[in-house]
């Protein structure tokens, strides 16, 4: 008589709510090492002055304001135009924040950008003007009462890059457009070749919008500003509708 089989052992099954715990628990602590490294690098993104001040001009503090006019009347005896009046320092954002206060104005082309700033940002002007001419409106420099009566003022630095996208550029009597040389010294890297490059982008820009490469000759002669009168701006057809002051 053969003798009787030994029982086999056979392993112990886990529970499966253990298991279940197991792969949950992992899945947070990968789902916690992903969060942390998308944190690490949002801080350190954020904690640049560049990405700090971007984020201020955009969201917390903008340097323009702006108002939307429901009719100014830039040229005498001609119908007046809904126009947005643009005042302040180009900051870090100001092309963003324009085009957010361009789509809630409504603007259609041939409608009026006033301007009244000392200037600013250089590159973020260049973006403005390229959006003003995208959308076929014109500039002016001055300011405006809630009735639409323009009084004047002044454009300088690149400010002047943002009127320079005006399809049509109107010069009202007594406001003023003021040019200087653009320097670059960002730390780390070569001035000169900085300097250079800035130079032909402003050249490009000019060109693009029509406006004679003698405002860069202008803009090279003098690091403080240089106030263009009506009719050295209008030979450099910077100005292109030269008006007296409503």
């Amino acid at each position: 008589m053969a003798p009787p089989r030994k029982p086999i052992d056979r392993p112990v099954a886990r529970p499966l709510r253990a298991a279940g715990n197991l792969r949950r628990l992992g899945s947070v602590l990968i789902l916690m090492l992903l969060l942390s490294g998308v944190g690490v690098r949002a801080y350190r993104d954020l904690s640049r002055p560049e990405a700090w001040a971007y984020w201020k001009d955009q969201y917390y503090a903008p340097s323009l304001t702006s108002a939307l006019i429901a009719q100014v009347n830039v040229k005498p005896n001609i119908d007046g135009r809904p126009a947005l009046a643009i005042s302040g320092r180009i900051g870090p954002a100001a092309a963003s924040w324009f085009r957010d206060r361009l789509d809630e104005a409504h603007l259609a082309a041939g409608d009026v950008i006033l301007l009244s700033s000392p200037g600013g940002d250089l590159n973020q002007a260049i973006i403005m003007g390229e959006v003003v001419r995208s959308r076929g409106l014109v500039t002016a420099v001055g300011v405006a009462d809630a009735s639409g009566r323009i009084k004047p003022s002044y454009c300088a630095s690149a400010c002047v890059f943002v009127y320079a996208g005006g399809k049509t550029r109107y010069g009202l009597d007594g406001s003023a457009l003021g040019v200087h040389r653009f320097v670059t010294s960002t730390p780390g890297r070569d001035p000169v070749a900085d300097t250079q490059r800035t130079a032909g982008m402003v050249l490009s820009y000019v060109t693009k919008m029509g406006v004679s490469s003698a405002i860069v000759e202008a803009m090279s002669e003098t690091r403080d500003v240089r106030w263009l009168g009506t009719k050295e701006a209008s030979a450099m057809n910077l100005i292109t509708d030269p008006l007296r002051a409503p």
